[in-house]
């Protein structure tokens, strides 16, 4: 905790490919995204197509309750999914930034040009929340003018990215950044501005000559009131086309990518790496998730062991298991499933009180918590580490093997180690879980190491903590005998001994003692070839 509050501490800018505090103390930003809050999600509530993205919520609800409560609904859903208590949590955990979507109609009064001042209240009382817990915010034009992407995720009116055909829409986006810019100018706590959230999908790629135009000219909006924020920028095609970035066009200027459902290896964001190098800018993981946590376990150490800051997508949704904060799913809710599927109108007062009920379990003490999510993306224990997410800081450093394999499934294959199927014909992997479904049989991938061969797992535990774990290896001795010697940061701390062929899961001989910070867990085989498939630690 002392750490990440030694972090937060005044304006964040570029240094190079780096971001640096007010203090000049190098940081990585740390975080986890308020998807649904300004800008609803229709996924977030298990809403079919019919209810995918706000306007159509909106319409779901005034049609159901009538104008006068449907207001009030959304007074109390803005008031309430996101409250202090999720952003004490937040700090407490030890993220160290949050990321607002918001969506432009949230910021403008209904039917006129004016901006919405209570919902502008509402927006400083979040960042001052954020301040006083010390949490960075990055302020994210989630659903602008138009629209940007023309699909629901910018709560598209007519599903085109208007914004990119409509100059009227075009200048109320720069003048939404020259507001912001102008409002939060001497706000510290706000780490940057996030232009457009995933502009222009391949389908609309015909206007990606028009992105960088505009990015350029809401900067240069920011920069006629504010001189200090950072300015962030996010790629083409769900954020992944960074072709369209070909020059440096603010001083303070950082990138954002986002990741979803594929490898994570140094080979699926090299193009982001090689642009690090290229344009001599910081780059930003912005919003990656909604998979499971055997996969955070490695994507987030990706991102931390090539330097990346980044944002977890997202703390909280209705029923889930793969997100922080689990919105508890209300009696009758499939009732507005239904109707929104054409089946049958729910009186108004049966729509109330299911609404109603949702309103009441928002609230983070009403909600199931997943402390086993966070822990994957902090690398805390208890957690169990699937053997293949071992560190990323290339050979020598976070393995090393005696003969290196050559082998083509899609994952890590340039690491050289020999990674394979435990249980599957399969020939490449597979990363797609996205409702969070733990991996079945055929999904699960192990390495095996000949004698000599070793894999190191990172880990972190907060300050002043010392604490005895118990590590448990799930593997099997290919040829009948095989140890797994355990060293923590380089220090020789116990042994699995396998015997047999069969998997089996073994702890230690010996407890283990983790020191508070980062602690280098090695894996190392001798005595015999060992598969291993995970690795687990958990306090004693």
């Amino acid at each position: 905790m002392a750490g990440r509050l030694r972090e937060v501490n005044g304006f964040v800018k570029r240094a190079g490919q780096k971001i640096v505090n007010g203090a000049g103390d190098e940081i990585l930003l740390r975080g986890v995204g308020f998807g649904s809050w300004l800008l609803p999600e229709g996924y977030m509530w298990k809403f079919p197509e019919a209810g995918d993205r706000p306007r159509r919520i909106e319409k779901m609800v005034r049609d159901l309750i009538g104008e006068e409560k449907a207001a009030s609904f959304w007074d109390i859903y803005y008031d309430t999914y996101i409250a202090e208590a999720d952003i004490r949590r937040i700090a407490e955990e030890g993220f160290n930034s949050v990321r607002f979507p918001i969506n432009w109609r949230f910021l403008m009064a209904e039917g006129t040009e004016q901006y919405n001042e209570k919902h502008l209240a509402l927006l400083d009382r979040a960042i001052g929340w954020c301040r006083e817990h010390k949490l960075y915010v990055v302020l994210d034009l989630h659903g602008a003018p138009g629209g940007q992407t023309g699909a629901n995720i910018d709560d598209s009116e007519n599903d085109k990215p208007e914004l990119f055909l409509n100059d009227d829409y075009r200048k109320l986006a720069i003048d939404i950044w020259r507001m912001l810019a102008e409002r939060y100018k001497d706000e510290w706590i706000v780490a940057g501005y996030d232009l457009l959230n995933e502009p222009l999908p391949d389908w609309n790629a015909q206007y990606n000559d028009r992105l960088m135009p505009l990015y350029k000219e809401m900067a240069a909006a920011i920069r006629e009131v504010d001189e200090r924020h950072m300015i962030i920028i996010e790629g083409a095609h769900w954020a992944t086309d960074w072709s369209v970035f070909d020059e440096v066009i603010d001083d303070n200027l950082m990138l954002q990518f986002h990741k979803y459902w594929n490898s994570p290896d140094t080979a699926s964001i090299q193009k982001f790496l090689d642009k690090r190098e290229e344009l001599n800018l910081p780059i930003y993981m912005g919003e990656g998730g909604e998979n499971n946590i055997e996969w955070y376990t490695g994507a987030f150490r990706l991102y931390e062991d090539h330097n990346i800051s980044w944002n977890f997508w997202t703390w909280k949704k209705l029923g889930t298991t793969n997100s922080p904060c689990s919105v508890m799913m209300p009696e009758n809710w499939d009732k507005l499933v239904a109707y929104l599927n054409g089946g049958e109108k729910p009186s108004a007062e049966e729509a109330e009180q299911i609404l109603w009920a949702y309103l009441d379990n928002l609230a983070l003490d009403r909600c199931v918590y997943h402390p086993e999510v966070v822990r994957s993306l902090l690398f805390r224990t208890p957690i169990r580490i699937p053997a293949i997410f071992y560190g990323y800081y290339g050979e020598g450093i976070s393995y090393g093997v005696g003969k290196r394999t050559v082998r083509k499934l899609g994952f890590r294959d340039e690491d050289g180690t020999d990674i394979r199927f435990t249980d599957s014909e399969r020939e490449t992997a597979h990363f797609q879980h996205g409702g969070g479904q733990s991996w079945e049989p055929q999904d699960w991938l192990h390495v095996r190491l000949a004698p000599g061969d070793w894999l190191m797992y990172e880990l972190y535990l907060p300050e002043g903590t010392e604490l005895e774990h118990v590590v448990t290896v799930r593997a099997k001795a290919i040829e009948g005998e095989a140890v797994a010697v355990i060293r923590v940061n380089n220090h020789l701390a116990g042994i699995c001994a396998f015997t047999g062929t069969e998997w089996q899961e073994t702890a230690a001989i010996e407890r283990v003692t983790l020191a508070s910070g980062r602690c280098r867990v090695t894996i190392k085989a001798e005595g015999g070839p060992l598969a291993v498939e995970w690795v687990r630690l958990e306090c004693n």
